[in-house]
């Protein structure tokens, strides 16, 4: 009887575990500029590099996006086998939830940012805020490169260089690349996120003792950056949809270097008005 009441545990703790997680929305891969494609879902964005030598993925999205991400690198007429090295924004269930499937499916190099390597191994269960949710949680993967705060990724003439910009995560990562697109350089930056999430503790984090400081850095940071193409982890940061429709009118409608500028300015205001509120509560 008891083993009848554990399987029966064990089943609906999984089915719990299955649906909690939102249902993407399939959205239109499209070239962006140079050798930069979008491949994601309506709003959690994922980016492919195109090389000679094989192909850069940034984010695997929910564990049940693989296959909507394969099928989006597919339509633009690349091998989804083709990639040769798996990043992400920021360990999240819904940035690093489908890198187990991925790098089981493509043999990808899975490489991430030094302070976010416990949470993706340990699969969400060594968050700071999401530890003990459930629904945070992410089939557990592998890390086979630790990257640090300046680390270069490259592969095939392109290279992608790892801005530390915790806070969301510790190891919350801002990626960085030079395109040329009709003979002209672009300064692409694709924000990790800077976004305070409901329940994050400013003041006296004891799981998380610097995460104010590193918020700060982090905007430090973003400020810093040269932006042509403003693009990010959520498509909602850069407003995807919007700039999206606007392709077909000419023009590339992601090169926004005030919209980068206002967005940090805006998350940052954000930051600090959440951060006075703790402080004095």
């Amino acid at each position: 009887m008891k083993k009848i009441l554990l399987i029966i545990a064990i089943l609906f703790s999984l089915n719990n575990f299955c649906f909690a997680y939102p249902v993407s929305k399939s959205f239109p891969p499209f070239h962006i500029i140079g050798n930069l494609y979008y491949v994601g879902t309506d709003d959690l964005a994922s980016y492919l590099i195109v090389t000679p030598k094989g192909n850069i993925l940034i984010n695997s999205d929910l564990p049940a996006d693989p296959p909507m991400i394969k099928a989006n690198i597919e339509k633009l007429g690349f091998n989804y086998s083709d990639t040769k090295i798996l990043l992400i924004s920021h360990a999240h269930f819904d940035h690093a939830g489908g890198s187990q499937l991925i790098k089981q499916q493509t043999h990808a190099k899975y490489e991430v940012m030094d302070a976010d390597v416990p949470v993706i191994e340990s699969g969400g269960t060594s968050d700071f805020r999401y530890a003990n949710d459930v629904n945070a949680h992410f089939p557990p993967c592998k890390v086979d490169k630790i990257l640090h705060d300046g680390d270069q990724v490259k592969l095939g003439g392109s290279v992608l260089t790892a801005h530390l910009t915790g806070g969301h995560t510790p190891g919350c990562t801002t990626w960085t690349m030079t395109v040329i697109d009709h003979g002209k350089s672009y300064h692409v930056v694709i924000v990790g996120s800077l976004n305070v999430n409901p329940g994050y503790k400013l003041i006296n984090n004891v799981a998380y003792p610097t995460i104010a400081k590193d918020y700060e850095q982090a905007f430090r940071v973003s400020k810093s950056l040269p932006c042509d193409i403003f693009l990010g982890a959520h498509g909602r940061f850069f407003h995807l949809k919007e700039k999206y429709a606007l392709l077909k009118e000419g023009g590339n409608p992601f090169v926004d270097p005030e919209g980068y500028k206002k967005y940090i300015a805006l998350k940052e205001k954000i930051f600090y008005k959440k951060l006075k509120k703790q402080t004095e509560e």
